[in-house]
């Protein structure tokens, strides 16, 4: 059996955990919203329309943060058209996704649907057909009290109080040929610092996210994370980045049946680990060079795997409402790389304070639902759940001695992927960790240094026979975590069994 060893000190600290680090977001995208937060003529739907049992779903992720339009959606949005009465407001050609935007929902039911799930909305702007007098009005209809046109014209919709949204994108993926309203980094940057000064000036408490780049593989970075930055480092609070990973395909990756690269896939959060690094050095880099004493953080606020939907997608029917676009089926080796991403981003805790996990219901999303049906949790939801509810405090820096593989895309790649926190107030250890390996069991000692006296009160184990199995509307429970006993802890000494390819959540809290 293989073995690994980790040090886990208490003197040893990577940053306290941002709970936005468990956010995600929303988008006018495919069902999204429609039949996936809002139906109506649901049995389930509440008296504005929004599903009660999707609602319990994303609450039990205690997701603290939603990013809010879009998205590529948000460089065609006009605010305007999804206020005041539900009747007067326009049917819209959505051209990002080729749709029909019906703007029943719009940022005031969004809001108030941010507190039926216990989060906040973060705010994108658009940047691509539009620019510094729309982000203005919208912050003023947005957060202003009252007394001038926008503000009243939110409380006229019956909205007396402000919404005081606290986060705001200033566009997004705007390095992107693909986005309306491209531009280079140059052109971007110079509006993005314009609009940022006007929307500081309407509210002085905001926080702001400049537009990173949307991958590593884009041809501008990240050369456009230095130039945008350079216009914009002493005005905003944020720069975002987005990843999302997919599976190894291609001629060169065809394997015995039934034997894909699951070694390499495994794996794919090395390249957003790189990808965070990169762009840290970038954000220094820039500071040094304008003598700033600020720092500029991270936003990751798309994140996730994306690549079963391709095919499907461009069967779908232009100009629908609602059409099921990037509808991601989910399986149980997505959510072992989803809990690797989620460990990168805390090993990131004291640079990315935001991440936004893309996107939440139906499209690429943990939570899916059944029009008139069913809601029920994709694989990927209960790593997600784990992190959310039991991943906070201090990130501990593990110092880990593993076996390492080698695959066709990558070298040397740590069997064990793991991260812990201490919760100094409740006097509680969490420790996340992944075994690769598909084929054998990890047997793993964690050092326990300075946390003397803890015992393991929970050891929760995510693990299934076949990594391409998910769950489905006729069986919503066909991959699920269970409860294990591979743990215990001898003279400040943790030792604990991961099955193969498997996620897993070890709970310790000091006995008195």
């Amino acid at each position: 059996m293989k073995k690994a060893k980790v040090i886990l000190d208490k003197d040893f600290t990577i940053s306290e955990v941002d709970k936005r680090i468990y956010g995600s977001f929303i988008e006018h995208l495919g069902r999204a919203i429609y039949t996936g937060i809002y139906e109506p003529g649901h049995p389930q739907a509440d008296e504005q329309g929004f599903r009660k049992d999707v609602i319990d779903l994303v609450k039990a992720l205690k997701t603290p943060i939603i990013r809010y339009p879009g998205g590529n959606f948000v460089s065609g949005y006009n605010w305007e058209d999804g206020v005041g009465p539900k009747e007067q407001r326009p049917k819209k050609l959505e051209l990002a996704w080729r749709s029909i935007e019906p703007n029943e929902v719009g940022i005031n039911e969004f809001v108030d649907w941010t507190k039926k799930v216990d989060s906040e909305v973060m705010m994108a702007v658009n940047l691509g057909t539009r620019g510094i007098d729309e982000a203005r009005n919208l912050v003023e209809y947005c957060n202003f009290p009252g007394g001038t046109f926008y503000s009243d014209l939110r409380r006229r919709h019956g909205y007396p109080e402000p919404h005081k949204i606290k986060v705001w994108n200033l566009g997004n993926e705007m390095d992107g040929e693909w986005q309306i309203g491209h531009k280079l980094p140059h052109e971007y940057g110079r509006l993005a610092r314009e609009v940022a000064k006007v929307m500081r000036q309407v509210d002085p408490n905001i926080e702001l996210v400049v537009c990173g780049s949307s991958g590593p593989g884009m041809p501008t970075f990240p050369e456009w994370e230095r130039i945008v930055l350079e216009h914009t480092y002493d005005v905003v609070d944020y720069v975002s980045l987005h990843y999302y990973a997919n599976f190894p395909s291609g001629p060169e990756f065809v394997e015995l049946p039934n034997n894909p690269d699951l070694a390499s896939f495994m794996a794919k959060n090395l390249d957003m680990d790189r990808f965070i690094k990169t762009v840290v050095s970038t954000i220094d880099y820039v500071k040094a060079v304008k003598r700033a004493k600020k720092d500029v953080h991270i936003s990751f606020d798309e994140w996730n795997v994306w690549y079963h939907s391709f095919e499907k997608d461009r069967k779908v029917e232009p100009w629908q409402i609602a059409p099921p676009l990037l509808e991601e089926d989910y399986n149980f080796a997505d959510a072992v790389l989803v809990g690797c991403m989620i460990i990168t981003l805390l090993r990131h805790a004291d640079r990315v304070k935001i991440a936004c996990l893309a996107q939440l219901v139906n499209v690429l999303a943990p939570i899916m639902t059944v029009k008139g049906g069913i809601s029920y949790r994709q694989t990927i939801y209960y790593p997600f759940l784990h992190a959310s509810n039991y991943g906070h405090g201090i990130v501990l820096n593990p110092k880990i001695d593993s076996p390492k593989y080698d695959s066709r895309l990558y070298t040397d790649v740590p069997v064990i992927e793991t991260i812990a926190t201490y919760n100094e107030e409740e006097d509680t250890i969490n420790i996340f960790a992944v075994n690769r390996d598909a084929k054998e069991d990890l047997l793993v000692e964690y050092n326990l240094k300075g946390f003397e006296k803890f015992n393991v009160i929970e050891n929760i184990v995510y693990e299934n026979d076949d990594p391409f199995a998910g769950n489905t509307p006729e069986n919503p429970d066909k991959v699920v975590p269970h409860l294990a006993y591979n743990a215990k802890v001898n003279n400040n000494i943790l030792e604990v069994l991961l099955p193969k390819l498997s996620w897993n959540v070890i709970r310790l809290k000091k006995i008195n």
